[in-house]
C-alpha cells in the first residue's frame, strides 16, 4: 500500500505519479525504470520510494483511495441503512463522479491498454483484490450494526464489482461510447447489489 509520509506531501505523490503513467504510456510498463521516472520527476529514487512501495503502484496510483472510500461507506452509514446499501451507494456514486476506480473517467483507454498488456500490472489488481477483500471483510467485522457473513459478503462485493469494472473496460477498449457504457454500468452495479441484498442475510 501507498506510502503517504510527510516527504514532499500529496502533491508531490501526484507529481510523480502523473509523470510515471505519461512514461507508462508512451514506452510500456516494462520499459521504464523507477529511476528514470525519478529524474522525469525532479526527484530520487528515495522520494519515490517514500511515496510508494513498488513500481506497479506509480501506475495503478488510485487503489489505495479504495480502502479509504469502503470503509468510510459502511462506517459513516445512517443509522437506518444497511452495509450493503451503503456500498451500493458508494458503487453507484463513483459511477456517477465518472471516478477512476470505475473504470469510467475521461482519458482512462491509454492507461487502461497499459495495464492489460503487463502481467505485472495485472498481477498488482489481482493482489489489491484479496487485499480489499480483507479490509471489507474486516470493517464489517468490526461494525455492531452488520450481523452478516462478513467474509462473504466482502467477497461478493468485491467480485461483484470487480466483474463489472473489468467488464466496463474491455467495453471501453473495443471502442463502445462511453455515454452509453456509463448507463449499461449503473444498470449492472445496481442488478448486482441488489442479488446480493436478496442473498446475504445481515
Amino acid at each position: 500500500m501507498a506510502k503517504r509520509g510527510d516527504r514532499g506531501g500529496a502533491k508531490t505523490r501526484a507529481h510523480i505519479a502523473a509523470v510515471a503513467t505519461g512514461m507508462f504510456v508512451e514506452r510500456g510498463f516494462d520499459d521504464v525504470t523507477v529511476a528514470e521516472i525519478a529524474a522525469a520527476a525532479g526527484v530520487s529514487k528515495v522520494t519515490v520510494f517514500s511515496h510508494f512501495d513498488r513500481k506497479e503502484d506509480l501506475a495503478l496510483d488510485r487503489l489505495p483511495d479504495a480502502v479509504s472510500i469502503v470503509r468510510a461507506a459502511v462506517r459513516d452509514r445512517a443509522a437506518d441503512v444497511s452495509a450493503l446499501e451503503a456500498l451500493r451507494g458508494m458503487a453507484l456514486a463513483l459511477t456517477d463522479e465518472q471516478h477512476p476506480l470505475s473504470g469510467l473517467s475521461e482519458g482512462a483507454e491509454p492507461l487502461a491498454r497499459t495495464v492489460a498488456g503487463s502481467r505485472a500490472l495485472i498481477s498488482r489488481l489481482r493482489e489489491f483484490e484479496h487485499e480489499i477483500d480483507a479490509e471489507l471483510a474486516d470493517e464489517l467485522e468490526n461494525d455492531a450494526r452488520f450481523s452478516g457473513d462478513s467474509e462473504l459478503t466482502a467477497a461478493l462485493v468485491v467480485a461483484a464489482y470487480r466483474t463489472v469494472v473489468l467488464a466496463t473496460v474491455r467495453r471501453r477498449l473495443a471502442g463502445e461510447d462511453l455515454a452509453d457504457l456509463l448507463a449499461a454500468h449503473r444498470q449492472r452495479l445496481d442488478s448486482a447489489f441488489t442479488a446480493l441484498s436478496a442473498a446475504l442475510p445481515g
